[in-house]
């Protein structure tokens, strides 16, 4: 048998189809990094704590409301991003003329305040989400059985990250949001309301992270701190492809989840820390990021 790193091949491969499934969940929340920061500048602290809420809506909607996972997949993103938006016409519009670190701290505590009120009403174990009838079963591929829901989330995040890239970047109504940002006064002379553009586009970027939250729900359990660790992954590889980089923040969470995955494999004890090691390196040889503008 065929062995890479002195490994079964069949293993190899297998652990990097389940870092994939990882790094399909680190693209999409960085992708909604990427998009806040890219556009609007601020680095948003709370993201992990809207993939958390994104969970619970969802949690919430099934159990009292008896609303079934694929109408989560559009009713959660709508709620979460509504009170993302809520949140930057009250607080955070105040800050965009400031250091971004202003934004930084207002973010981490809505952040706090977020996981605290989950965690009194919920407590700290976790809720179970069913994966719904149609994504159960398994597919075999041969060097492994890969259950059908984690197939999915593969296939819907790809489709929702190069769709926003596509968006941003080849479409009039990307470069209008492009123009917004790099020079507001210009595009509103010309009659583009862009507080209008910069709420919809943060409300957008929350809107990303709850849609990944409701993919998790039933890979991993709903809790308040399902985002807390999360996030500290997700702004390294946000860092490593470039602040404010789209594509950068795709194929980087792409590619590290899988090298995640992979290290598991040849030395566990570094699984926890590739990522940082990596960005460690890439911010000395190329500190403004993979893809990032130099």
């Amino acid at each position: 048998m065929t062995e890479v790193f002195g490994y079964p091949l069949p293993v190899i491969l297998g652990q990097l189809m389940l870092g994939l499934v990882n790094g399909s969940f680190y693209a999409m929340l960085s992708l909604g990094l990427a998009v806040i920061f890219g556009l609007l500048g601020v680095v948003n602290f709370a993201h992990g704590a809207f993939y958390m809420l994104g969970a619970y809506a969802a949690y919430l909607a099934l159990n009292l409301l008896g609303v079934d996972y694929w109408f989560a997949l559009v009713l959660s993103p709508l709620v979460i991003g509504a009170l993302g938006i809520v949140l930057e016409r009250l607080l955070l519009r105040h800050l965009y003329q400031l250091d971004p670190l202003y934004g930084l701290l207002l973010t981490f505590g809505l952040a706090l305040i977020a996981e605290g009120v989950m965690h009194d009403y919920f407590g700290s174990s976790g809720q179970s989400y069913p994966v719904p009838r149609a994504l159960q079963g398994v597919f075999n591929l041969g060097f492994m059985i890969l259950p059908v829901y984690r197939a999915w989330v593969i296939v819907a995040s790809l489709a929702v990250c190069f769709s926003t890239w596509f968006l941003i970047e080849r479409t009039r109504l990307g470069s209008t949001l492009r123009a917004a940002t790099e020079n507001p006064r210009l595009v509103q002379a010309f009659g583009t309301n862009v507080p209008l553009i910069v709420m919809a586009t943060y409300g957008a970027g929350v809107g990303l992270a709850a849609l990944a939250g409701v993919l998790a729900a039933p890979v991993i359990q709903v809790s308040p701190m399902m985002g807390n660790s999360l996030v500290i992954v997700v702004f390294a590889v946000v860092v490593i492809g470039g602040m404010g980089s789209i594509f950068g923040a795709i194929v980087s969470g792409l590619v590290l989840g899988m090298v995640e995955g992979l290290t598991k494999v040849v030395y566990p004890e570094a699984s926890s820390v590739v990522v940082f090691l990596i960005m460690a390196v890439v911010l000395i040889w190329r500190p403004a990021g993979l893809f990032g503008r130099t």
